[in-house]
């Protein structure tokens, strides 16, 4: 079991303060989607969790050990069994789509990294886009082979910070409803970062956040039913 725990953490950069006395637990497995405006703090508790930023009071512990504490980064970020897939994809662009995923597996055998690969690709129905680059894919496939190799190295967390955010609605559901079958099929636990209320009816659990804040957090229904003023200006499902 890899549940994740917030205790009290704090975080600023150039002492602005960007979290808050945060405290939620992501228990292992199951799916969140975080909501919230642009600075209300839900891209950095992704970068938090992945290790990419170090708390400035409180602590992060994975399966009851503190990973991350104040001002100390505990457990290194290619040790923590994170994926990340990044607004941007940041795909390689002189990759090809089977390198592109393959790239965190190098140190295997190539005939593991074949099946691995292959596998993947399979799994979202894009094999048979693996010789081409980047550029000559559509915009849903570009999202496919990121999250693709976010998993490749079988992570038990998957981060996704908003990769979907120009992507037409229709390609989007699709791609999402895909995602949240495959998480439930691998078991892995998936947090997923969005401003827009809409990604997040696959999701078990919601949270919303809004200045470095939970304001509520629980299932769709709770939330449609929730009496919190910011969230009913906030979100519409």
């Amino acid at each position: 079991m890899h549940s994740l725990q917030f205790q009290n953490i704090g975080f600023a950069y150039d002492d602005v303060s960007l979290i808050e006395d945060l405290n939620f637990i992501f228990e292992s497995g199951k799916s969140y989607c975080i909501l919230g405006s642009s600075g209300s703090g839900k891209t950095t508790v992704l970068r938090l969790i992945a290790g990419l930023e170090i708390p400035h009071k409180g602590q992060i512990l994975m399966n009851n050990q503190v990973i991350s504490q104040q001002n100390e980064l505990l457990i290194p970020p290619h040790k923590r069994e994170v994926g990340f897939v990044f607004q941007d994809l940041a795909l390689w662009p002189h990759f090809r789509v089977y390198d592109n995923i393959a790239f965190g597996l190098k140190e295997r055998k190539a005939q593991n990294i074949e099946q691995r690969v292959m596998e993947l690709l399979d799994l979202f129905g894009i094999t048979d886009q693996a010789q081409k680059y980047p550029h000559q894919l559509s915009g849903g496939q570009k999202q496919m082979v990121a999250i693709s190799r976010a998993l490749v190295l079988q992570p038990k967390i998957l981060l996704l910070d908003e990769p979907m955010a120009n992507i037409d609605i229709q390609i989007k559901e699709q791609i999402l409803e895909h995602l949240y079958k495959i998480q439930k099929q691998l078991a892995f636990t998936l947090i997923y970062v969005t401003h827009d209320h809409r990604d997040a009816v696959f999701s078990e659990q919601i949270v919303i956040m809004n200045k470095g804040k939970i304001e509520v957090a629980g299932t769709l229904n709770a939330i449609r039913n929730s009496t919190n003023e910011y969230v009913k200006s906030f979100i519409k499902i």
